[in-house]
């Protein structure tokens, strides 16, 4: 290895090394060792061959060496030829179990790389929905990709890294010291000049790339957001456009002058280390060859000496920074860890069982329930946060009871907050209840299924929701259909397109089913998108059905039409639908009016307005602005 290799690799070792470091427990340990586990013949390989190719590096040397003593000594060509086929035996040696450490390395990495990402990922997906209204995307995306190739190179650099500069250190000692001591310890004299500077350039330099790392996490940050369609129409809407761009300008501008003091700072950094190699260097030769002039020391050692030295400083610079590297590594896989450790609400029953056949009742006896605090669904690393919010445990549904029948619609109405929304996602199972029950089947009351003994597969066949946003994948029109039910044949797609009123505006398009919605289905109307959820649901063909405000958000015409596409997606079907606009329920078997968290009212429509309760006082209230907005849209009015 050449001086500026080692001065290179010294730099970024320590750089890395001066993120600071904290204790670790055992237990930690242990956890880490178990995701080794399943490679750990690869790693015994690895390990052994990093040790092989560090006694072949310090053999070179020393044959090298031999080889000047056999020429001072005119020896014969023959010894001279052998040393020098050895020599480059040694290399193809070192050249091909550099190929193969380097392939098991990379094995190693990957394949933990793999486990972690996979285990994080599988984990993730069971969390409930709580966990992803308080965390933040780009930090929970940072653990997949960041944190999860920082652990990974506690296995691929950092254990076979200490194993192998251990043997080069004591094997280049061993031979240095044997061939002289003197100039071993005048050289090792010089080291403290090696180091010093480097720990103080690194700190700085890891100072730099934190800071901006952290202005590249904010100007990545603002792209996303500002990028989005909603974002940049924001943006528009508010005329902040030069403001924006002035803010990432800052941004940028900052990154740009930390990269040209980055730059600088390596070059001294690398320019002066050189030099004090090349001192330690100088005194090898000077000393050594004044010693081997006095007949202290023979030439062939002086060479010996001289390319040792090179291989003496990467191990020891290396092996002073190790136990922060490995910290550095742990860090990485604590942080994995803390998702991990973050326990799903919703689990699976060992023994659950699948959902009754045939149409299907819905249920929901004595329900209370109140939305988990924080420290039991997030981290505050995740929130970007100092300290979690403790807020939460109030209860917000009191004792919600009600049935429906196979094949009946029920409709929930009332204010906004008032747990329309709550009682659907309980149903649905994105949040389980704290006392009662929330059955499915049955022809009596509490004779269905607790939702919390069916299985998951069972609940997604049975369940089917559509909610106000509408939300689509960035795919294509066939797989965000084909996302409810994956073996659905092209004909199976354009059928239920023609039931929720799709099949002319999607024929129309350039690349048909293949069309490419956008991000979150932006490239379609609003109307568009909530009758492609609504195909999506027919395409499923759930037995029950949850409507969740998913005509909210359409203007007049979007709604007839989104209404009729309903009409196919509800029939024969039971049904729980929630609306906030009492025109579309009126047609429902029973409503029920839920205010702050309890059923205050049930009936049918001209039941609920005789009785002049808070139904009829809604409906007033709507029909009334209805009648004004009609009265403002009509010229001389």
């Amino acid at each position: 290895m050449s001086m500026d290799r080692v001065a290179w690799s010294s730099l970024y070792n320590i750089t890395r090394a001066s993120s600071g470091s904290k204790p670790f427990s055992k237990a930690l340990l242990k956890r880490v060792f178990g995701f080794a586990r399943p490679h750990r013949g690869k790693l015994i390989a690895f390990v052994l061959l990093s040790i092989v190719m560090a006694v072949l590096a310090v053999a070179t040397p020393v044959l090298a060496g031999q080889v000047v003593d056999e020429i001072i000594a005119h020896a014969d060509a023959g010894t001279v030829i052998g040393l020098a086929v050895l020599i480059a035996i040694v290399a193809v040696a070192e050249a091909g179990l550099g190929l193969l450490t380097r392939w098991l390395s990379s094995t190693i990495g990957e394949g933990v790389i793999l486990d972690l990402r996979t285990k994080v990922f599988d984990h993730v997906q069971k969390m409930p929905i709580a966990f992803f209204t308080r965390t933040r995307t780009g930090a929970l995306v940072s653990r997949l990709n960041n944190d999860v190739i920082g652990a990974q190179s506690a296995f691929a650099g950092t254990l076979s890294g200490v194993v192998s500069n251990v043997v080069a250190l004591a094997l280049t000692l061993a031979v240095m010291l044997n061939k002289s001591w003197l100039v071993t310890v005048l050289a090792m004299i010089l080291l403290p000049i090696f180091l010093i500077p480097a720990r103080r350039m690194g700190s700085r330099l890891a100072d730099l790339r934190r800071e901006a790392a952290e202005h590249n996490a904010a100007m990545g940050t603002q792209m996303t957001e500002r990028f989005s369609a909603p974002g940049a129409t924001l943006v528009k809407l508010f005329g902040r456009p030069d403001e924006e761009s002035h803010e990432f300008a800052l941004r940028a501008g900052r990154v740009r002058d930390i990269g040209v003091r980055t730059a600088m700072l390596q070059f001294t950094f690398v320019t002066a280390l050189t030099l004090v190699s090349a001192l330690a260097l100088a005194l090898v030769y000077g000393l050594g060859g004044w010693l081997a002039l006095a007949g202290q020391l023979a030439a062939g050692d002086v060479v010996v000496l001289a390319l040792l030295l090179t291989r003496l400083y990467a191990p020891l610079t290396a092996l002073s920074n190790a136990r922060v590297e490995i910290m550095s590594a742990l860090v990485s896989f604590e942080r994995v860890f803390e998702i991990l450790d973050l326990k799903p609400l919703i689990q699976q029953k060992p023994d659950a069982v699948a959902s009754p056949p045939g149409p299907l009742s819905v249920e929901f006896d004595d329900v209370r329930f109140a939305y988990p605090s924080a420290d039991k669904v997030s981290l505050a690393s995740l929130e970007d946060v100092r300290t979690l919010d403790t807020r939460g445990g109030e209860e917000v549904l009191h004792g919600i009871s009600f049935r429906v029948e196979p094949g009946q619609t029920v409709a929930l109405v009332g204010s906004s907050g008032a747990g329309k929304s709550t009682i659907a996602q309980l149903l649905s199972r994105l949040y389980d209840v704290d006392s009662g029950a929330v059955r499915l089947g049955g022809t009596t009351p509490g004779t269905g299924v607790d939702v919390r003994d069916l299985t998951f597969d069972s609940m997604r066949q049975t369940l089917g929701m559509v909610t106000q946003d509408g939300h689509l994948f960035h795919e294509s029109i066939a797989s965000n259909l084909r996302l409810a039910r994956p073996e659905a044949t092209d004909e199976q797609l354009w059928d239920v397109l023609r039931r929720a009123r799709l099949e002319d505006m999607i024929r129309s398009l350039p690349d048909g089913l293949d069309t490419v919605v956008g991000e979150r289905g932006y490239r379609l109307s609003g109307g568009e998108r909530q009758r492609l959820t609504i195909a999506r649901l027919l395409i499923a063909q759930p037995r029950v059905v949850i409507l969740d405000e998913a005509t909210a958000a359409l203007d007049s015409t979007n709604e007839a039409a989104v209404q009729e596409a309903l009409g196919a997606a509800l029939e024969g079907r039971t049904a729980v639908v929630i609306a906030h606009r009492l025109s579309t329920v009126r047609a429902a078997d029973a409503i029920l009016v839920v205010e702050n968290g309890s059923i205050v009212e049930r009936g049918t429509h001209h039941e609920l307005l005789a009785a002049e309760g808070r139904y009829a006082e809604l409906y007033r209230t709507q029909f009334a602005e209805a009648s004004a907005v009609a009265r403002e849209a009509v010229p001389g009015y």
